[in-house]
This record gives structure tokens, C-alpha cells and sequence, in this order.
């Protein structure tokens, strides 16, 4: 299995940039798909990007299109998250994820294994 833990979370002004990432220790690194996702009090957990194991291929929620940009570094174990142009709505908490299948995939329920969190504040 694969541990993980995010950091780079805080306090930003609506506009400001933050960049997540994600630590991964345990298992190879590259044989996982990674995500990330985030949580706003009283919602559902939704997913916000994904990208493959070696290729590069992403994916992006339609919200954060443009503005946000996932990224990886196989040779540090670490899963990264440029958020630029952050607005409120963007607050939430933010998980790492890494999933097994061979498929990219935007479902909760699809990824094995979850860091605990990283908490982004984005105030107007």
C-alpha cells in the first residue's frame, strides 16, 4: 500500500495562488493513478483533477478549468497542485488520492488509498 500526506494548505486572499502537495511513501509511486479532491462543510467530497501514471494525461473539474494544474514528480513521490485565481468557493479541505485501476477515474469511491487533508482557506 501507499501513505500519503498533503501539505502547502493556509490562508489566501480571493485572486492569490496556493500550491499543494502530496508526499507519498510505501509502494512505488508510479504505479498508481493520483487525484485530488476537496470537501466544503456540510458537501459532499468532489473530485478536482486526476493524472495518470507515466503519461501526463489529465483531468479537471469543469470549475477549476484554466486555473488549476496537477502535476507529478515520480523520481520524489509527490503529487503537486497549482491553484491559481482562487475564489471562495474554492474553500475546502483537499485530499490526495491514489488509485490502482488502470483507468483515470473522477469517483470517490474508485481511489484506494487518502492522505488526511490539507485545509485551504480563500477569503474575499
Amino acid at each position: 500500500q501507499v501513505q500519503l500526506v498533503e501539505s502547502g494548505g493556509g490562508l489566501v486572499q480571493a485572486g492569490g495562488s496556493l500550491r499543494l502537495s502530496c508526499a507519498a511513501s510505501g509502494r512505488t509511486f508510479e504505479g498508481y493513478n493520483m487525484g485530488w479532491f476537496r470537501q466544503a462543510p456540510g458537501k459532499e467530497r468532489e473530485f478536482v483533477a486526476a493524472i495518470s501514471r507515466s503519461n501526463g494525461r489529465t483531468l479537471y473539474v469543469d470549475s477549476v478549468k484554466g486555473r488549476f494544474t496537477i502535476s507529478r514528480d515520480n523520481a520524489k513521490n509527490t503529487l503537486y497542485l497549482q491553484m491559481n485565481s482562487l475564489k471562495p468557493e474554492d474553500t475546502a479541505v483537499y485530499y490526495c488520492a491514489a488509485r490502482i485501476g488502470v483507468l483515470l477515474s473522477v469517483s470517490v469511491s474508485s481511489y484506494d488509498y487518502w492522505g488526511p487533508g490539507t485545509q485551504v482557506t480563500v477569503s474575499s
